[in-house]
């Protein structure tokens, strides 16, 4: 990765890659959403209701697979210092966070059918609630402070000691009794559903990490632009004051 550390040629392969994510995106989701909604049966026990798996199945993997990247772009940020790792990870924050709270509302939309109520607070929903919060954490520490590389800092130790959380939300069903089903979609043994909902269920998780990788580029592409403008305005401030001095002293 260190290639591309410097943000020219970053933003070079990004302006070359993109049209192409968008458009992957755009068509994964036209036929991910396709065969959810009109490609795929009811489940024999369920029925309808089982067509929120598309949705919350991929959105509470992205929850889990961003934060573990946030946490790889953290160890890289404070270990290997890379120009960008700090950019990744604020570029992930705010799509982790989304995916989450997608994941929450749906899984509370899909319990109260199968539960008879919207929220518990048991192992695997009160674990995943606290990724959100860490996600809200990692977003408020990087506008913290005055000084961005001790928000970066701060942001970037929360992001590791977060880590401890996932295990927890993997393994939690199988840890404590919960109401929450354990693994249903791949166990050990393979992939435990039927064909029929796997294409739609994979299509869509397909769906969501081109989106993932496109909405990352873009935030990525635009911080590194608001990062220039600063810079650009912060040259211009102290030239403005250097010509001020040389007009005093000039006097």
């Amino acid at each position: 990765m260190h290639r591309f550390a410097n943000p020219g040629r970053f933003l070079r392969l990004a302006n070359r890659i993109q049209p192409w994510l968008k458009a992957l995106t755009l068509l994964g989701f036209a036929l991910g959403l396709y065969f959810s909604l009109w490609g795929s049966p009811p489940d024999y026990q369920q029925g309808e209701t089982v067509r929120i798996m598309y949705v919350h199945v991929p959105a509470a993997w992205m929850a889990l697979f961003i934060y573990l990247m946030l946490g790889l772009a953290s160890a890289s940020s404070l270990i290997w210092r890379h120009p960008l790792a700090d950019v990744a990870a604020e570029a992930m924050s705010p799509i982790g966070a989304a995916f989450t709270l997608l994941a929450l509302v749906t899984g509370s939309l899909w319990g109260k059918p199968m539960w008879g109520t919207y929220w518990v607070w048991d192992a695997r929903l009160t674990s995943f609630l606290l990724l959100f919060f860490l996600y809200l954490g990692h977003m408020a520490l990087l506008g913290a402070f005055d000084d961005r590389s001790r928000g970066q800092r701060s942001a970037a130790v929360l992001a590791l000691v977060g880590l401890i959380n996932l295990p927890v939300i993997k393994f939690s069903v199988d840890w404590w009794n919960t109401l929450h089903q354990p693994a249903s979609v791949v166990r050990m043994g393979g992939i435990s559903i039927d064909a029929s909902m796997q294409w739609p269920l994979f299509t869509m998780v397909v769906a969501f990490h081109v989106f993932m990788l496109a909405a990352t580029i873009e935030r990525m592409r635009t911080l590194l632009m608001e990062a220039r403008l600063r810079n650009q305005r912060l040259m211009a401030f102290d030239r403005l004051q250097m010509g001020t001095r040389e007009m005093g002293a000039g006097k």
